[in-house]
Formats: structure tokens, C-alpha cells, sequence
């Protein structure tokens, strides 16, 4: 049976819609806006993340008897309002980045454009879906930057809510991450699962010896041993006794890493385990994997730093209302004017400006009303950053599931290749690329 995602909402959402089938203005075809202000943290570019999830969440966001139950036994809405959620189905269109497409400040990520009453309920599900993951992709993708050809796994589950820790698995893999410990996220997004052994299991045995030897019989030699338990030079030894000089790979998960994995590799060199691979983990995030560039180590594991957006759990995304028609009929751009919190009224359409490849500029055209935006033709040296993913309320499924995610981790992995030097650096700094704004005439 399906669940609904109805209520994973806030209570203005529905007290608005209530006023406005009462005041007439329910109706009214609006136009929404989900986009950053700024990019968290200092980042130098921001990364989509969440879409596909968002999608499929939609398609069941639907008010049954049991929802429907709670909000009148809670005074949330009057009759009115229970009687138009009885049927509510989301029935505009949006069109926005494709899932894994860079972002900046004012990108208009996802345009959601319907009636008032169609579109303002789902503020607060496509805000926690986005923030989230896109604050973990961003996250992901500088330190997979800064892991350069070594692969990466996401290993957090244990520091985060239950269903965040697969979001946050399958936002690492689309930002190029190349496995997870979390197996929910292995079977429904597809994502390689990998892991084999923690502390518990070595002090679970008499010794350290006798972990090894039962983990080998059961994994084969071509598994990595935790040699991080007691001793480690005494671990590493153990570990190709027990295994032999074919031994997969060690794991070091404490120490000062790059000091630790220099002398373990030239342990196993000296023991003829040439070919065995050293995978760290213990709390890194961009900063520590850059540090571990120049040392001899194979594949990194990150927990912690990944799934909580490595400081900055949100990407501070906002959902604002951008144009409305009036009672005449006439579009009308609106924007909000607070100090430090302003929007950019009007319908947009966002370009990505290049330059032999690389990216120079974020292009934004803006309209005040709902004429032809502009096109990819009228901006030959652009790349059109928008597609449709609801048409009049019809869901494209190429988006959605296993599918959908590995093609946002292959989209993401090729527009990561035009952003320019300065974008790669891990400090605070200014964006890589200034937003445009284009006014259309």
C-alpha cells in the first residue's frame, strides 16, 4: 500500500489555500520559484540534488481518508478546504535543472507553474527534499574533486536520520561517489553497496588472528581487514600471514592518516603485498582527503562529513512566488523586498554561457510576462539548463528511480568538467561564475 506524502508539510501551506478558495483567489495561475540566494558555506558552485526523489513523492501526494481525518479532527482547515483535498491532484507543470546540473545564486532551479491553490502545497516537500540532498551532492562532489582517481564511499547511515541516510547515499553516488555501506539505497536506487567487517568482529574473537582467519574463510582473501584494532604494524602482519601477499586490501580507521598510511604501505611493500590496496577512513571530509592527495592511499570512506553537508546540512533554498496573473487577466512579476532576502520577480530561463567549453556565466532571462523566453538559438555560445519534468500534471518517469539516478550521476560528472580552475578550490570564495540577469525586451 502506498503512503501518502500529503502531510509532509507545514500548516500554512493548507491555512493559504483555505483563505484562498475563500477570498476567490485559489484559482489564479501563478507561477513559483525554487532557487538559492546565495550558495552556503563560501562554496564556489552548487550541485542539484533530490529531483527524482521529489518526483516520485508527488505522484503520491494525494489527501486520503486518513489524512483528511486528521486535519478535521485538528481544526486545520474548514469543509471547504477537506472537500478540495479530497481531490487534489497536482494537475500544473514544472520545469527546472536536471538532477545533478550545477547551480548558482538565483538559478531557477525548479518553476512550478499552476493555480495558486495547485502549487503554494508544495513549498515545504520540495524544499526538504532539495535542501537536503542538494546540500550533500555539493558536499559529495568537492571531495570527490579533491579524491581526484581514487574512488569514494559513503558510509554515514549511522549519522543520520533513517530514510536521510538513503537520500544522502543516493546524492553522494549522483555527486561521484562510487559505492555506499547503506543497502535500502543499493536496492532502490542501484547504487553498488560494498563493506565487511568493524572493530566488534576482531574483539568478537580470542585474537586478532583468529578474526582474520574467519573473515577470509568467509570473504575470500580478496576482502580488507580493519588491522587498525590494536596494534597496527602488528595488525599488518597478521593480516598477510593470514592471507597471504594476494590480501584485497587493510583498512585504517584512526592515527594520523597520512603518517600511518606512508608506513603501512611501505610494510606491505616489504612483505610482498605490492598489490594490496589501503582504504582509509576516521572522520574525513574535502579538507582531510586533500591533505591525503600525495599519500600512498587507494579508496577513502566518508561517514559523517558527507551526509551532513560536510557543516552545511541545508543548501538554504527558498520556494517564492515569482508572477501572478491579476483580476484582469495580465501577468504581474512579484518578488519579495526584504533587506538581505529579496527575490527577481518574473518567469525565467537560465543558460549556461561558455567559453571554449569552460563556464564564464550563469544567464538568466527574465519576463514579466508568460511571451516565448529566450532560446538556445538566440544564445549560440549557451547551454539551455532547463527541462520539463511535469507536463499539465504528468510526471516524467525517465527521472525517476534506478534509471533516473544514474543518469543524474553521468549528467553531473560531464557539466562538472566546464567549470573553471578557480571552481575546484576547496576555500570560501566568491561564486566561480557571476549570475546574468536579462531583462527580456
Amino acid at each position: 500500500m502506498t503512503s501518502s506524502t500529503a502531510l509532509l508539510t507545514d500548516r500554512y501551506e493548507l491555512t493559504m489555500l483555505g483563505a484562498a478558495l475563500r477570498d476567490g483567489t485559489a484559482a489564479r495561475p501563478s507561477v513559483f520559484e525554487l532557487f538559492a540566494r546565495r550558495l552556503s558555506g563560501g562554496r564556489r558552485f552548487g550541485v542539484v540534488a533530490g529531483t527524482g526523489r521529489l518526483l516520485s513523492l508527488l505522484r503520491d501526494f494525494r489527501f486520503g481518508d486518513d489524512e483528511l481525518r486528521f486535519l478535521r479532527d485538528n481544526d486545520v482547515v474548514d469543509a471547504e478546504t477537506l472537500t478540495y483535498l479530497e481531490n487534489y491532484r497536482f494537475a500544473g507543470s514544472i520545469h527546472g535543472y536536471r538532477e545533478g546540473e550545477l547551480y548558482f545564486p538565483g538559478s531557477p532551479i525548479l518553476t512550478v507553474e499552476g493555480s495558486f491553490a495547485d502549487a503554494v502545497v508544495l513549498e515545504t516537500l520540495a524544499l526538504s527534499v532539495l535542501n537536503h540532498d542538494s546540500a550533500v551532492a555539493t558536499a559529495a562532489s568537492r571531495m570527490s574533486i579533491a579524491a581526484g582517481e581514487r574512488p569514494l564511499a559513503e558510509m554515514g547511515s549511522r549519522r543520520a536520520a533513517e530514510h536521510s541516510a538513503v537520500a544522502a547515499a543516493r546524492a553522494a553516488y549522483i555527486a561521484g561517489f562510487g559505492a555506499t555501506s547503506n543497502l535500502e539505497a543499493g536496492r532502490r536506487w542501484g547504487i553498488p553497496t560494498m563493506g565487511t567487517a568493524a572493530h566488534s568482529w576482531t574483539l568478537l574473537h580470542d585474537t586478532e588472528e583468529d578474526a582474520f582467519r574467519a573473515q577470509i574463510d568467509s570473504l575470500g582473501t580478496g576482502t580488507t581487514l580493519l588491522v587498525d584494532t590494536y596494534d597496527i604494524r602488528e595488525g599488518v602482519n597478521t593480516a598477510i600471514r593470514v592471507a597471504g601477499t594476494g590480501l584485497g586490501g587493510v583498512r585504517l580507521d584512526s592515527g594520523d592518516l597520512p603518517t600511518v598510511a606512508a608506513a603501512v604501505r611501505t610494510q606491505l611493500d616489504e612483505l610482498g603485498a605490492t598489490g594490496t590496496k589501503i582504504t582509509v577512513t576516521s572522520d574525513l571530509d574535502e579538507y582531510a582527503i586533500a591533505a591525503l592527495a600525495a599519500s600512498p592511499v587507494d579508496f577513502y570512506g566518508v561517514g559523517t562529513s558527507v551526509v551532513t553537508g560536510s557543516g552545511y546540512p541545508t543548501a538554504g533554498m527558498v520556494y517564492k512566488l515569482v508572477a501572478r496573473q491579476d483580476a484582469t487577466g495580465s501577468w504581474v512579476p512579484v518578488a519579495k523586498a526584504s533587506a538581505d532576502k529579496g527575490s527577481k520577480g518574473g518567469r525565467k530561463a537560465a543558460f549556461r554561457t561558455l567559453s571554449s567549453g569552460v563556464a564564464t556565466a550563469e544567464t538568466i532571462v527574465v519576463s514579466d510576462g508568460f511571451e516565448a523566453l529566450g532560446t538556445a538559438a538566440e544564445h549560440p555560445d549557451s547551454r539551455p539548463l532547463q527541462v520539463v519534468l511535469v507536463d499539465a500534471g504528468e510526471i516524467d518517469e525517465s527521472y525517476e528511480g534506478t534509471a533516473g539516478t544514474a543518469s543524474a550521476r553521468e549528467h553531473h560528472l560531464r557539466v562538472r568538467e566546464e567549470l573553471p580552475v578557480r571552481a575546484l578550490a576547496l576555500s570560501k570564495s566568491d561564486p566561480a561564475i557571476p549570475t546574468v540577469f536579462v531583462d527580456q525586451e
